[in-house]
């Protein structure tokens, strides 16, 4: 890494090997508050989560582990149009319910000091089977990297950026108190998607904008 490159405040646009990425990823402090969204990322929004043949091929494998944790209505739209579709923009999503809510949305059960007021919280079913073992899938890469939104461009480059929704202020909120970086609590899913090495040059460049994270 060219570390002459990045010197003085954080330039809006980073780039770190073939992707691209806005300095909020670095800059934003973040952590999601499930006891405070209660999962709405998973019920809110006007179309599914952008989803790979590969994963389509993995949720189709796994589908049965979590079948029983689904919504009837849920289970009437994937056996009418299957697991994924075609969105508007002609890109490949999981299917919804009702114009909105991903079919794999589950009720979540936490324990009772994340949660202490008993509200009902959702999440994605197939997260909840691979956290405990029971299936090998966990969700879509672009679930887990949310907030962070992945562009691929002509030529193999990929641009991420940070996208600012309003019900995710709790998430901002509890990453203040918490002096935690957008790219910190991403973390498994960064690796996941771009691997070791390249996480760990975005640690680098990080460091000499922000030493103490």
């Amino acid at each position: 890494m060219d570390k002459s490159q990045y010197s003085g405040n954080i330039p809006p646009l980073l780039q770190i090997g073939d992707v691209l990425l806005t300095g909020e990823i670095i800059t934003e402090q973040f952590c999601c508050d499930l006891s405070a969204c209660h999962g709405a990322c998973c019920v809110e929004g006007d179309a599914g989560a952008p989803v790979t043949l590969d994963e389509i091929g993995e949720i189709e494998q796994d589908l049965d582990t979590v079948w029983s944790q689904l919504s009837a209505s849920a289970q009437a739209v994937i056996d009418r149009q299957g697991v994924a579709y075609t969105d508007r923009d002609g890109d490949l999503v999981t299917s919804i319910v009702g114009g909105k809510d991903c079919v794999f949305t589950a009720p979540l059960h936490l324990p009772d000091e994340e949660n202490p007021d008993g509200i009902d919280v959702v999440g994605c079913a197939f997260e909840a089977a691979y956290r405990t073992g029971r299936c090998s899938f966990c969700k879509p890469v672009s679930c887990a990297l949310y907030p962070i939104r992945e562009k691929q461009f002509s030529g193999g480059s990929v641009g991420l950026t940070y996208h600012r929704w309003e019900v995710c202020e709790a998430a901002r909120q509890k990453g203040r108190q918490l002096r935690l970086p957008l790219y910190r609590f991403l973390k498994e899913p960064l690796i996941r998607r771009f691997g070791e090495a390249w996480y760990q040059e975005l640690c680098d460049v990080a460091a000499l904008f922000h030493p103490e994270v």
